[in-house]
């Protein structure tokens, strides 16, 4: 994928400063901590803000990627981000079981500390199960032909079929979950 121009990256910082300065004036929701989540369909730019947002607040990132069961496991993470999220919320540490995409398993589970920020970003970061907890909700989306050539840069052709049925899995998901009408701030071209 292409590197983003310095302008791009200008305007991500500045969605990226929206978005914390919304958080911090909004009380912790995590314990003492904040939670930022990015969500929209794949290949929108979430992991891009999710990651300028780390960098403006030092937080962990935790990508839904890692969350679901390949390419069948959209639907499949709210017990993962319960996991995280609800021991986070007592000031205890969260954690997650990691997905390998090459070996197509679960591998190892991962410890989620607590801290004064977390971003969770990818398809289905702001999963109704843990609304309660999420302090900012962003909507981040772009058209479907950008989002399906930032997919095969980034995986490669052959899983095209796959990209295309995922594209068509995610209507159905976020009409269900109602993300983009719950999100506080919304990023589109």
């Amino acid at each position: 994928m292409e590197a983003p121009s310095a302008k791009e990256t200008r305007v991500e910082d500045a969605r990226a400063q929206e978005v914390v300065a919304l958080a911090e004036s909004r009380p912790p929701t995590l314990g003492a901590g904040r939670l930022v989540a990015v969500d929209g369909p794949a290949g929108s730019g979430k992991t891009t803000l999710g990651a300028a947002v780390a960098d403006l607040t030092g937080a962990q990132v935790v990508h839904m990627d890692d969350l679901m069961e390949g390419w069948g496991g959209m639907a499949g993470t709210g017990e993962q981000l319960r996991s995280i999220v609800g021991p986070l919320v007592t000031g205890a540490a969260g954690s997650y079981r990691h997905y390998n995409w090459h070996e197509g398993r679960f591998d190892r589970t991962v410890p989620v500390p607590p801290a004064p920020w977390l971003v969770v970003e990818g398809v289905g970061a702001g999963n109704p199960v843990i609304a309660a907890q999420v302090t900012v909700l962003v909507w981040v989306e772009v058209d479907d032909a950008l989002r399906l050539r930032r997919g095969l840069e980034r995986d490669g052709v052959a899983v095209a079929g796959h990209w295309q049925k995922w594209m068509q899995d995610e209507v159905a998901f976020f009409a269900a979950q109602r993300t983009a009408e719950r999100a506080d701030v919304v990023v589109r071209p």
